[in-house]
């Protein structure tokens, strides 16, 4: 029997799950680095890197390549950097709307009834 879908896409974002991937996957979207590039950005120790470099490896991410001592990365798929630029628009309109929430809160309104008393309703 085989896997179906949507376990295999539960898989797929787990491997999406830790911000360190995530950072790697955003700066190979831009293009190929070395690791040695990639440590500087993602600030984190080189085993951590490597550690996160080979789960996106296992998961078809990634691809390395070996030039002299330096190991280069990239994409496997373009898909990848379009999903990020997906999750970056969704989460835009998702904070926007927290932000005009926060805003209403930290106001002490509700909008034109806020629902207190002697108020009238402006419906």
């Amino acid at each position: 029997m085989s896997t179906p879908l949507y376990r295999l896409k539960a898989e797929f974002f787990k491997t999406l799950g830790h911000p360190v991937r995530i950072r790697v996957l955003e700066l190979l979207s831009e293009r190929e680095h070395a690791v040695s590039e990639m440590l500087n950005e993602v600030g984190v120790e080189a085993a951590h890197l490597s550690q996160q470099l080979a789960v996106l490896r296992r998961a078809g991410l990634v691809t390395a390549r070996r030039e002299g001592s330096a190991v280069h990365y990239t994409l496997a798929d373009p898909g990848v950097a379009e999903l990020l630029r997906v999750a970056r628009t969704i989460l835009t309109g998702v904070l926007s709307g927290q932000a005009e929430l926060l805003a209403d809160l930290r106001s002490g309104s509700d909008g034109p009834d806020d629902g207190r008393p002697g108020r009238a309703d402006t419906h």
